[in-house]
């Protein structure tokens, strides 16, 4: 008779895709799991890890970057595997991972972004925040794009903490930015920018923004910035004021807007000009590039859910900028042989647990974590909670699980497999004298880092470092 799953006998075996936030917190929890023996492997697209750790938050925001040593610590334990530089779907396939893994967890976060669908939205100059954000991190799908900042006024559309990072970026000194990771490029790019004025539109009211009282604060005391908000857009209606009175954060936010416009010398040489209840409805362009956003003044009205939401007056009126960053949410793709659920753009799960969307039945051994699971909501520490609640599922699950074949469980099948598909593939020894290669290089600047930017060059490093 077969050993249980889980015992020394037949250890059970997980995969993991993707090596952000979410998988390690995932990873953490099996790993703390006190009466079960597991093998777990971890898979990342890129030879990097850390996810929107590293290719996602702000570069001089680097005291949020120091959750990396948590997820280095769980990476060294001997029973994790890391394998980088690995595509699921082409690399290792679903149905490969079926076969050699008891458990799959997905963990591949939302890295497409929400469109505003509108006319001229694909003109050349607009951007989503996402391709604005990966660029000045480092991030391999993005190292080659230009942005022109050669303009005078930039327009970003959103009122989340990411539209804050990118407004931010615009308008920051590029002499505080050089001590930081930002990629090479794109520091001397901001260092040719003629960007003066950013900005911020938000379609709903002061009450209802998504950014955190911290990073509105951080706005506010940036050295030659004058951040600018009208008064008239801070009067609350009733339900905006009402909604104020019982969330703290959005009161602080208040507060703090309410500080802003108070400031009556503007004399900085660069500017923030925050707008709400406004919305673009066009780009308009010249010889295929935009050079102005048509606006429309919003109010707010309570829809049958009983939420507030905008609603377009008809009072129109344009703002001329050469560059234009949307950032209206992050949306999650679709994975090959994996379900997925349309509209809401998350794998379909019941508390982690995935099922498939034409009958709601459970997929045993298939979970998710993340914004996979939710969608692309809270702050990193959101997903620990949000991991232990799908691990607990599939501790849940293991009496019901037949488990793999004893004569898959070999380990090395993975690597012989990745052998054959994808040699070049990275593990996290490899990936450590990546990150002292870029540490070093750091250090002879005063930096925490220089980002190697290309998986070309990546690889290259590892090779070079290896021998």
């Amino acid at each position: 008779m077969d050993a249980q799953l889980g015992t020394e006998g037949r250890p059970l075996r997980v995969a993991i895709i993707g090596a952000g936030p979410a998988g390690f917190y995932a990873a953490e929890a099996l790993l703390k799991q006190p009466n079960i023996v597991v093998l777990i492997d971890m898979f990342n697209r890129f030879p990097t890890p850390y996810g929107l750790v590293r290719e996602g938050v702000a570069p001089d925001h680097q005291s949020i970057k120091s959750v990396t040593r948590i997820y280095d610590r769980i990476a060294s334990d001997p029973r994790v595997r890391y394998f980088g530089n690995v595509t699921f779907g082409t690399d290792v396939t679903h149905e490969d991972l079926k076969q050699l893994y008891d458990q799959i967890v997905y963990a591949v976060g939302a890295p497409s972004d929400r469109r505003m669908g509108i006319p001229g939205e694909d003109l050349i100059g607009s951007y989503p925040a996402t391709a604005f954000v990966g660029w000045y991190n480092g991030h391999p799908d993005y190292s080659n794009w230009t942005f022109d900042l050669s303009h005078e006024r930039a327009v970003v559309v959103g009122n989340g903490n990411v539209a804050i990072d990118v407004t931010r970026i615009l308008v920051t000194n590029p002499d505080k930015l050089a001590k930081t990771d930002i990629a090479d490029y794109a520091l001397e790019a901001l260092r040719q920018s003629k960007i003066r004025e950013v900005v911020m539109l938000g379609r709903r009211g002061p009450a209802q923004a998504a950014f955190t009282n911290a990073e509105i604060k951080e706005l506010g005391e940036l050295e030659g910035v004058d951040v600018i908000v009208d008064p008239a857009d801070l009067e609350l209606d009733p339900m905006s004021a009402e909604q104020v009175k019982e969330d703290k954060s959005a009161a602080r936010n208040v507060e703090i807007l309410r500080s802003f416009a108070a400031r009556t010398e503007h004399k900085a040489p660069r500017r923030i000009r925050m707008r709400f209840l406004t919305s673009p409805v066009e780009l308009i362009g010249e010889n295929g590039r935009v050079v102005q956003v048509k606006v429309e003044r919003n109010e707010l009205v309570v829809d049958k859910n009983g939420s507030l939401r905008a609603k377009g007056t008809g009072v129109y009126d344009t703002i001329e900028a050469g560059l234009v960053l949307r950032s209206v949410g992050y949306r999650g793709v679709p994975l090959p042989g994996v379900p997925f659920q349309e509209g809401s753009f998350i794998i379909p799960n019941v508390n982690g647990r995935v099922i498939r969307p034409r009958d709601d039945a459970v997929i045993l051994g298939e979970y998710v974590v993340g914004w996979a699971k939710r969608g692309p909501s809270g702050v990193i520490g959101t997903n620990k909670p949000d991991a232990v609640a799908t691990v607990a599922a599939m501790v849940e699950d293991l009496p019901k699980l037949p488990g793999i074949p004893d004569e898959n469980r070999d380990p090395q099948r993975i690597i012989e497999l990745l052998r054959v598909r994808k040699p070049d593939f990275v593990t996290y020894a490899d990936w450590k004298r990546l990150d002292a290669y870029e540490t070093a290089r750091g250090a002879e600047q005063g930096r925490p880092r220089v980002k190697v930017t290309t998986v070309p060059e990546m690889l290259e490093v590892i090779r070079r470092t290896s021998s």
